[in-house]
């Protein structure tokens, strides 16, 4: 079972929704980087449940431990595992569900792969697992900015079917942290609010879209032919729960347009660096960075577990129905926010870290 994500900035995250804790084993991080320890807990914060009205109400800490790989707050260079233990887990909330698969949700897939699979909250299928990711990506973003000042930021751009407009050259982060929702445009944020409690009433649930920029990426990130920044990026947000779609710059919008409106004219050099007039690459042309902003959008789907009575099959393939117990969030998009960001800085410092080790030789 695939655990284990990067090349040389390694990642395998651990445990189970209902299990003893989550956690990560980072390897790879260079030594002597200075963290700040603090950030790692400010960015499980961001993804912990019960954060808000319009999250799960499961009641987690999420309190970072870190068990290896740091003197004070240096990098030792060594394995970094770091471990969160659930405290508010309720397997008896999952007792019906024990025999009943529920409708898009990873039971069935899992049952007929393995033959077994965890039976409270999904398991390792369950959004806790990203737990690990989140915290490696709080290390991931902090290398990043101290190398070469690159900052990942990402934000709620649509609820359902209300999309807000929102400038990825000016969006701050205190923007994005200023709701619950984490979408930087506040009137369109009040309306993804009602909307997430007017489904969440009706035991539903809703999906949408977060959008993400990279900004100052250093230029040469990424590689022809199979390890394209874009390929590596797009495989490592869709591993995220939840997730049906990704796209990057213009993304499906510029299959409308020509190549003479598409393409983004070079502007003469400034100290050597060459811009571009447009940025509907997204940043990458020809699988490598090209200094501009990277800018992408991902697509979650509505939360597969709700409370309205549904359809559905029982292990044996009997027809029954289930109406869902247990607390989950009635929209992901939230509290995906980090996790988004996460991913993304963890492909970014396994391809800095690749660069290096192939390019910087003379």
């Amino acid at each position: 079972m695939g655990s284990t994500f990067g090349h040389l900035f390694r990642v395998t995250t651990f445990g189970e929704s209902h299990g003893g804790g989550i956690g990560v084993i980072l390897d790879g991080c260079p030594p002597r980087l200075e963290l700040d320890v603090g950030q790692i807990q400010t960015e499980l914060d961001r993804r912990k449940p019960g954060q808000s009205k319009i999250t799960t109400p499961r009641k987690e800490a999420d309190q970072v431990e870190i068990l290896s790989g740091l003197r004070g707050n240096k990098t030792l260079g060594t394995p970094i595992a770091l471990l969160v233990r659930n405290k508010d887990q309720r397997p008896d909330d999952y007792k019906e569900m024990q025999l009943v698969f529920r409708p898009s949700h990873a039971d069935a897939t899992y049952q007929a792969k393995y033959g077994i699979q965890a039976l409270s909250g999904g398991g390792r299928a369950s959004a806790r697992e990203t737990i690990g990711r989140v915290a490696a990506g709080a290390i991931a973003k902090q290398m990043l900015l101290k190398a070469n000042g690159t900052e990942v930021l990402a934000w709620v751009k649509r609820i359902h079917n209300i999309e807000a407009d929102v400038n990825v050259n000016t969006v701050s982060l205190s923007d994005v942290e200023s709701n619950i929702v984490r979408c930087p445009n506040e009137s369109v944020a009040e309306s993804m609010l009602q909307r997430i409690e007017e489904i969440s009433r009706d035991g539903d649930s809703c999906g949408g879209v977060i959008e993400c920029v990279v900004r100052n990426t250093p230029v040469g990130l990424g590689m022809p032919v199979f390890d394209k920044l874009e390929a590596d990026l797009a495989k490592a947000l869709m591993s995220l729960p939840a997730t049906k779609g990704f796209e990057i710059g213009s993304g499906f919008d510029g299959t409308f347009l020509k190549g003479s409106e598409h393409n983004d004219a070079f502007l003469p050099a400034e100290d050597g660096i060459i811009k571009t007039l447009t940025n509907n690459s997204g940043g990458i042309q020809g699988g490598i960075s090209n200094g501009e902003p990277i800018v992408l959008r991902l697509a979650f789907k509505p939360t597969a577990t709700i409370r309205k009575e549904q359809q559905t099959v029982d292990a044996s393939g009997k027809e029954t129905t289930l109406s869902a117990k247990g607390r989950h969030d009635p929209c992901v998009l939230p509290r995906a926010v980090p996790m988004v960001e996460a991913m993304v800085a963890l492909v970014l410092a396994d391809h800095l870290l690749r660069q290096h080790g192939q390019c910087n030789l003379w």
